[in-house]
């Protein structure tokens, strides 16, 4: 438990250094270090905050709201090992509505800047959410087909790739994809979102905060990193052979963590941002990779095709 919050509370920083220095070494740069993220994370903390005149209670309480609601989803994800701080029956369910319930806030938050601008990066934001939300969903539904209603620490568990099941190594691959593509969108990564351009006919993420300073930006950037982690997390479970001792597979879950961070950086650095008509169309992608997962469990159910 101790290891999961600490995982928790420090690796989402990691992740994102090691995503901004694998995108510098392939400039040709050297790069801020690995550890920037905790000292930009730190330098906000102790910053003031500036509102503007035109919000509201919403616009200030919203951060909190967002940060505390993606935590309490990283509960029920297993951080280190197969089994997370909390677990139910069907926790998923919950878990999905946590993360809905943090962009929910952020939405209503860039609303009542009363800015237009704002406006219209919540719209874009809501619109990929339209197609993410099925596909998780489709995703959980598809693994509780063969294993039951479980947690989701079960469900994992239950359907760790076996590399002697052509199925299992089927089924692993195609919810990895879709997991990541999720990952991508979910953490305004190129090529849907670019955390670092103010390009006012590209922002998505970015211009729903430009109001946001000191410690609600922290907490902005702490959430959007912890909301990668944890996709993240979910892929490298998928992805570790099952029977495995407890010290390998916490080692191969903070390798696979670390080469997604770096994949990441390698997809921005190879791939330009997608134009907005684009995005949608992409977004739906995992989707259908989710149809597929489905597909797969049943020709396993049945014994192949």
């Amino acid at each position: 438990m101790i290891i999961n919050v600490l995982l928790m509370l420090l690796m989402p920083f990691v992740f994102i250094g090691i995503v901004n220095k694998t995108k510098a070494v392939w400039a040709g740069r050297k790069g801020a270090p690995v550890w920037q993220p905790f000292s930009t994370f730190f330098k906000l903390l102790r910053k003031s905050e500036v509102q503007s005149r035109s919000t509201g209670f919403i616009f200030s309480i919203a951060p909190s709201i967002a940060v505390a609601a993606i935590f309490c989803a990283g509960l029920f994800v297993p951080f280190g090992y197969y089994r997370a701080i909390l677990s139910f029956q069907g926790d998923f369910i919950l878990f999905a509505y946590l993360l809905a319930l943090a962009k929910a806030v952020m939405v209503l938050s860039a609303m009542d800047t009363a800015s237009s601008f704002e406006g219209m990066g919540a719209s874009r934001e809501l619109s990929f959410t339209v197609f993410l939300e099925p596909a998780m969903f489709l995703v959980v539904a598809s693994l509780s087909y063969l294993g039951g209603l479980q947690s989701l620490s079960q469900l994992v568990a239950f359907h760790t790739i076996s590399i002697y099941d052509e199925w299992s190594v089927i089924i692993a691959i195609l919810t990895a994809l879709a997991l990541f593509i999720m990952l991508l969108v979910e953490g305004a990564r190129v090529p849907f979102d670019d955390p670092n351009t103010h390009l006012e006919l590209t922002m998505v993420h970015e211009v729903m905060v430009l109001d946001n300073s000191g410690i609600n930006l922290a907490f902005i950037h702490y959430a959007a990193a912890l909301k990668m982690l944890i996709y993240a997390s979910l892929i490298s479970y998928f992805l570790i052979p099952w029977g495995q001792s407890v010290l390998l597979v916490t080692t191969l879950y903070l390798g696979i963590v670390v080469g997604l961070a770096i994949l990441t950086g390698l997809v921005e650095c190879a791939l330009a941002r997608f134009r907005m008509n684009r995005n949608l169309e992409f977004v739906a992608v995992p989707l259908s990779v989710a149809i597929l997962v489905l597909a797969a469990l049943v020709a396993k159910h049945y014994g192949g095709i």
